[in-house]
């Protein structure tokens, strides 16, 4: 594995040593995850690919603590929350990591401004000015002039932009992103692929999985499994170069 990291000198947001995730489904194990090393630095953007069952989901569930690492150790800003109980698991779910999903998990009966301050309500004095913070999450979305409509009164873009202005409401230390593009056509993909690239100009820290090459460009780093491994991990230019070698390999 070629190991790449496109931000050296920041600070290192998430470390997995030999982290594993085995399953028994009746007497057989499936390893889901055997043996993942890997940093992320603050400020990278990082693009986790791979086909149905190479493991970026269940990657994706541990780094979100939505799931925990059959072995192995994980450290995120330097906590190693494979130690932590489920109450300390889910502060830190809403305080530091925020979750922009493929299908938005936006509240029908809620507008806009009242879905990104929902997870205000379970932070730490997250109620003091919750209004005003969601108000400014979602300006900094392009959608201050949204936040009385409801989700059936807003595209499918806009709905995306609510959900990733709930995402930054609590100024996660990272962004995961589970194919935020996957249910939006190619102008609106577009336009928010463009948002995710201005956040990450801004600091932000982003994982993001997809299995669309054109996604996967936005991002400085790509990481690819295979069978609950990391097949390779390069800067986006170096995974390109090698792709479309193996591809002219593939033809000859």
């Amino acid at each position: 594995m070629n190991r790449q990291e496109s931000n050296l000198n920041g600070k290192v947001v998430i470390r997995l040593r030999e982290l594993k995730r085995f399953y028994r489904v009746g007497v057989e194990e499936i390893r889901a995850l055997d043996g993942i090393d890997l940093e992320v630095r603050e400020n990278e953007y990082i693009v986790v690919m791979g086909h149905s069952g190479s493991g970026k989901s269940t990657l994706m569930n541990i780094l979100g603590c939505l799931d925990r690492p059959s072995e192995g150790v994980y450290e995120l800003d330097g906590d190693n929350v494979t130690e932590l109980g489920d109450s300390e698991l889910a502060r830190i779910r809403n305080e530091r990591i925020g979750f922009v999903f493929q299908s938005f998990e936006l509240l029908s009966q809620m507008n806009a401004l009242k879905n990104v301050e929902m997870p205000l309500l379970y932070a730490r004095n997250g109620w003091f000015g919750r209004a005003a913070k969601a108000k400014k999450a979602l300006e900094r979305v392009g959608l201050g002039d949204r936040v009385k409509h409801k989700p059936n009164q807003l595209s499918g873009g806009e709905k995306q932009r609510v959900a990733i202005a709930r995402a930054l409401v609590c100024k996660p230390s990272i962004l995961l992103a589970d194919e935020p593009t996957g249910n939006l056509d190619t102008k609106t993909s577009n336009s928010i692929l463009e948002l995710f690239d201005e956040l990450h100009r801004q600091g932000q820290t982003i994982v993001m999985v997809t299995h669309e090459h054109d996604v996967a460009q936005h991002a400085k780093r790509i990481i690819r499994m295979r069978d609950g491994y990391i097949r390779s991990d390069r800067t986006t230019e170096e995974d390109n170069i090698h792709e479309a070698g193996q591809k002219a390999e593939e033809t000859v």
